[in-house]
Protein backbone atom coordinates (compact mmCIF):
# COMPACT_ATOMS: atom_id res chain seq x y z
CA UNK A 1 0.00 0.00 0.00
CA UNK A 2 2.97 2.08 -0.61
CA UNK A 3 2.08 6.06 -0.73
CA UNK A 4 -1.51 5.34 0.18
CA UNK A 5 -2.50 7.32 3.73
CA UNK A 6 -2.46 5.16 6.82
CA UNK A 7 -6.05 3.98 8.40
CA UNK A 8 -7.46 4.44 4.88
CA UNK A 9 -11.65 3.49 5.93
CA UNK A 10 -13.17 1.39 3.72
CA UNK A 11 -17.11 0.15 3.75
CA UNK A 12 -18.06 -3.20 2.21
CA UNK A 13 -21.86 -3.59 1.99
CA UNK A 14 -23.43 -6.92 1.08
CA UNK A 15 -26.24 -8.31 1.87
CA UNK A 16 -24.49 -12.30 1.67
CA UNK A 17 -22.64 -12.35 5.17
CA UNK A 18 -19.77 -14.91 3.94
CA UNK A 19 -18.70 -12.51 1.25
CA UNK A 20 -18.81 -9.84 3.31
CA UNK A 21 -17.02 -11.24 6.11
CA UNK A 22 -14.26 -12.55 3.66
CA UNK A 23 -13.92 -9.03 1.95
CA UNK A 24 -13.48 -7.54 5.21
CA UNK A 25 -10.90 -9.98 6.25
CA UNK A 26 -8.73 -9.79 3.23
CA UNK A 27 -9.27 -6.12 3.56
CA UNK A 28 -7.50 -5.59 7.39
CA UNK A 29 -4.83 -8.17 6.50
CA UNK A 30 -3.78 -5.56 3.81
CA UNK A 31 -3.96 -2.56 6.09
CA UNK A 32 -6.79 -1.18 5.93
CA UNK A 33 -9.36 -0.38 8.28
CA UNK A 34 -13.06 -1.83 7.43
CA UNK A 35 -16.47 -1.49 8.55
CA UNK A 36 -19.38 -3.39 7.23
CA UNK A 37 -23.09 -3.12 6.44
CA UNK A 38 -25.60 -5.78 5.22
CA UNK A 39 -27.78 -3.72 3.41
CA UNK A 40 -28.33 -0.26 1.90
CA UNK A 41 -30.27 1.44 5.07
CA UNK A 42 -27.81 0.36 7.51
CA UNK A 43 -25.06 1.71 5.18
CA UNK A 44 -26.67 5.03 4.56
CA UNK A 45 -26.90 5.31 8.42
CA UNK A 46 -23.54 4.66 8.84
CA UNK A 47 -22.33 7.57 6.12
CA UNK A 48 -24.76 10.12 8.25
CA UNK A 49 -21.90 9.54 11.52
CA UNK A 50 -18.72 8.21 9.99
CA UNK A 51 -16.44 9.22 6.99
CA UNK A 52 -15.09 6.78 4.59
CA UNK A 53 -12.27 6.84 2.26
CA UNK A 54 -14.36 4.34 0.16
CA UNK A 55 -17.32 1.99 -0.73
CA UNK A 56 -17.53 -1.64 -1.86
CA UNK A 57 -20.69 -1.93 -2.84
CA UNK A 58 -22.75 -5.37 -3.89
CA UNK A 59 -25.20 -4.10 -6.51
CA UNK A 60 -27.35 -7.53 -6.57
CA UNK A 61 -28.89 -6.97 -2.95
CA UNK A 62 -33.01 -6.91 -1.48
CA UNK A 63 -34.55 -3.47 -1.24
CA UNK A 64 -32.12 -0.74 -2.13
CA UNK A 65 -29.40 -2.25 -4.95
CA UNK A 66 -26.27 -1.09 -5.36
CA UNK A 67 -27.04 1.06 -8.19
CA UNK A 68 -29.92 3.01 -6.04
CA UNK A 69 -27.32 3.06 -3.10
CA UNK A 70 -24.91 4.60 -5.45
CA UNK A 71 -27.57 7.11 -6.50
CA UNK A 72 -28.43 7.89 -3.19
CA UNK A 73 -24.84 8.29 -1.34
CA UNK A 74 -23.67 10.85 -4.52
CA UNK A 75 -26.89 13.33 -3.32
CA UNK A 76 -24.32 13.61 -0.36
CA UNK A 77 -21.08 12.59 -0.58
CA UNK A 78 -18.15 12.47 -3.09
CA UNK A 79 -16.32 9.45 -1.59
CA UNK A 80 -15.07 6.54 -4.38
CA UNK A 81 -17.27 3.85 -4.97
CA UNK A 82 -16.42 0.53 -6.00
CA UNK A 83 -19.21 -1.86 -7.73
CA UNK A 84 -19.21 -5.31 -7.13
CA UNK A 85 -21.62 -7.62 -9.03
CA UNK A 86 -22.37 -11.22 -10.93
CA UNK A 87 -23.96 -8.70 -13.81
CA UNK A 88 -21.25 -8.60 -15.74
CA UNK A 89 -22.82 -6.64 -18.92
CA UNK A 90 -21.41 -4.11 -20.69
CA UNK A 91 -24.94 -2.33 -19.87
CA UNK A 92 -24.60 -2.96 -16.32
CA UNK A 93 -20.98 -1.33 -15.99
CA UNK A 94 -22.02 1.97 -18.08
CA UNK A 95 -24.88 2.41 -15.33
CA UNK A 96 -23.01 2.12 -12.93
CA UNK A 97 -20.31 4.18 -14.06
CA UNK A 98 -23.32 7.03 -15.27
CA UNK A 99 -24.41 7.03 -11.66
CA UNK A 100 -21.03 8.04 -10.22
CA UNK A 101 -19.34 4.47 -9.29
CA UNK A 102 -15.55 4.98 -9.76
CA UNK A 103 -15.03 1.40 -11.24
CA UNK A 104 -16.74 -1.65 -11.92
CA UNK A 105 -15.77 -5.76 -10.54
CA UNK A 106 -17.85 -8.09 -11.90
CA UNK A 107 -17.76 -11.32 -9.49
CA UNK A 108 -16.00 -13.64 -8.94
CA UNK A 109 -12.77 -12.31 -8.99
CA UNK A 110 -9.36 -12.53 -7.79
CA UNK A 111 -8.99 -11.31 -4.58
CA UNK A 112 -5.41 -9.23 -5.91
CA UNK A 113 -7.10 -7.71 -8.31
CA UNK A 114 -9.75 -6.10 -5.67
CA UNK A 115 -6.84 -5.00 -3.91
CA UNK A 116 -5.21 -3.67 -6.92
CA UNK A 117 -8.54 -1.56 -7.94
CA UNK A 118 -8.50 -0.22 -4.38
CA UNK A 119 -5.75 0.85 -4.17
CA UNK A 120 -5.85 2.31 -7.92
CA UNK A 121 -9.20 4.38 -6.58
CA UNK A 122 -7.30 5.46 -3.88
CA UNK A 123 -4.38 6.84 -5.64
CA UNK A 124 -6.36 8.82 -7.58
CA UNK A 125 -8.02 10.26 -4.35
CA UNK A 126 -4.70 11.48 -3.17
CA UNK A 127 -3.99 14.66 -5.70
CA UNK A 128 -7.67 15.94 -4.49
CA UNK A 129 -7.42 15.60 -0.45
CA UNK A 130 -4.07 17.04 -0.71
CA UNK A 131 -5.05 19.91 -3.27
CA UNK A 132 -3.02 19.69 -5.84
CA UNK A 133 -3.91 21.93 -8.42
CA UNK A 134 -1.43 21.25 -10.83
CA UNK A 135 0.12 18.68 -12.74
CA UNK A 136 3.30 17.95 -14.96
CA UNK A 137 4.18 15.76 -17.53
CA UNK A 138 7.49 16.65 -19.45
CA UNK A 139 7.54 20.28 -20.56
CA UNK A 140 4.28 20.78 -19.85
CA UNK A 141 1.86 22.45 -16.30
CA UNK A 142 -1.67 22.00 -16.86
CA UNK A 143 -3.62 24.28 -14.29
CA UNK A 144 -6.56 22.13 -13.28
CA UNK A 145 -8.69 25.23 -11.39
CA UNK A 146 -8.39 27.37 -14.80
CA UNK A 147 -7.63 24.89 -17.70
CA UNK A 148 -4.90 26.70 -18.63
CA UNK A 149 -2.07 24.49 -20.49
CA UNK A 150 1.70 26.07 -19.89
CA UNK A 151 5.10 25.24 -21.69
CA UNK A 152 7.25 27.49 -19.92
CA UNK A 153 6.27 31.26 -19.84
CA UNK A 154 3.45 30.11 -23.27
CA UNK A 155 0.23 29.90 -22.83
CA UNK A 156 -1.12 26.69 -25.30
CA UNK A 157 -5.05 27.67 -26.48
CA UNK A 158 -7.73 25.28 -25.80
CA UNK A 159 -10.79 24.52 -26.83
CA UNK A 160 -13.71 23.84 -23.79
CA UNK A 161 -13.42 20.64 -24.70
CA UNK A 162 -10.02 20.11 -25.02
CA UNK A 163 -9.62 21.57 -21.39
CA UNK A 164 -12.54 19.51 -20.08
CA UNK A 165 -10.88 16.32 -21.51
CA UNK A 166 -7.60 17.35 -20.16
CA UNK A 167 -9.18 18.04 -16.81
CA UNK A 168 -11.14 14.95 -16.22
CA UNK A 169 -6.90 12.94 -17.08
CA UNK A 170 -5.37 15.06 -14.43
CA UNK A 171 -8.04 14.58 -11.99
CA UNK A 172 -6.53 10.73 -12.27
CA UNK A 173 -2.44 11.30 -13.08
CA UNK A 174 -1.34 7.91 -14.41
CA UNK A 175 -4.39 6.26 -14.16
CA UNK A 176 -6.59 4.76 -17.12
CA UNK A 177 -10.15 6.94 -17.15
CA UNK A 178 -12.77 5.00 -18.93
CA UNK A 179 -13.77 6.31 -22.24
CA UNK A 180 -17.59 6.55 -21.04
CA UNK A 181 -16.63 8.24 -17.57
CA UNK A 182 -14.66 10.84 -19.89
CA UNK A 183 -17.85 11.37 -22.31
CA UNK A 184 -20.12 11.96 -19.46
CA UNK A 185 -17.27 14.83 -17.88
CA UNK A 186 -16.05 15.78 -20.50
CA UNK A 187 -18.22 16.34 -23.71
CA UNK A 188 -21.33 16.38 -21.55
CA UNK A 189 -22.59 13.01 -22.77
CA UNK A 190 -21.93 13.44 -26.47
CA UNK A 191 -20.55 9.87 -26.59
CA UNK A 192 -17.12 8.07 -26.59
CA UNK A 193 -16.54 9.69 -30.42
CA UNK A 194 -16.46 12.68 -29.48
CA UNK A 195 -13.99 12.07 -26.80
CA UNK A 196 -11.86 10.48 -29.78
CA UNK A 197 -12.16 13.21 -31.76
CA UNK A 198 -10.67 16.05 -28.74
CA UNK A 199 -8.28 13.40 -27.64
CA UNK A 200 -6.64 13.43 -31.43
CA UNK A 201 -6.49 17.30 -30.80
CA UNK A 202 -4.80 17.29 -27.54
CA UNK A 203 -2.25 15.33 -28.73
CA UNK A 204 -1.10 17.51 -31.97
CA UNK A 205 -0.79 20.35 -29.75
CA UNK A 206 1.34 18.37 -26.59
CA UNK A 207 2.66 15.17 -28.24
CA UNK A 208 5.94 15.02 -30.25
CA UNK A 209 4.68 12.47 -32.17
CA UNK A 210 0.82 12.57 -31.75
CA UNK A 211 0.58 9.12 -33.44
CA UNK A 212 3.23 7.49 -30.72
CA UNK A 213 2.16 9.49 -27.52
CA UNK A 214 4.06 10.05 -24.40
CA UNK A 215 1.70 11.41 -22.51
CA UNK A 216 -1.85 10.66 -23.59
CA UNK A 217 -1.45 7.18 -23.96
CA UNK A 218 -4.50 4.75 -25.01
CA UNK A 219 -4.94 1.93 -22.54
CA UNK A 220 -6.76 -0.97 -24.49
CA UNK A 221 -10.16 -1.99 -23.25
CA UNK A 222 -10.38 0.87 -20.47
CA UNK A 223 -9.86 4.26 -21.93
CA UNK A 224 -6.93 6.99 -21.60
CA UNK A 225 -4.76 8.29 -18.79
CA UNK A 226 -2.37 10.90 -18.69
CA UNK A 227 1.41 9.73 -17.54
CA UNK A 228 1.81 13.28 -15.05
CA UNK A 229 2.83 14.24 -11.58
CA UNK A 230 0.61 16.43 -9.27
CA UNK A 231 2.05 19.39 -8.11
CA UNK A 232 1.38 20.86 -4.76
CA UNK A 233 3.48 23.69 -4.21
CA UNK A 234 1.51 26.72 -4.87
CA UNK A 235 2.37 28.34 -8.30
CA UNK A 236 5.05 31.01 -8.75
CA UNK A 237 4.02 34.54 -7.69
CA UNK A 238 0.76 33.08 -5.00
Amino acid sequence: MTGLPPETHILVVDDDDRIRTLLSRFLRERGFRVSSAPNADKALSMLRSLAFDLLILDVMMPGMDGFELTRAVRQAHDCPILLLTARGEPEDRIKGLSLGADDYLAKPFEPEELILRVQAILRRMIPKKLGAKRVRFGSWIFELETGQLLQGDARVRLTGGEAALLTALAQSPGEAVDRYLLSERAAGGAGERAIDVQMTRLRRKIEDDPKNPVFLQTVRGEGYKLVAEPVFEAPAGK
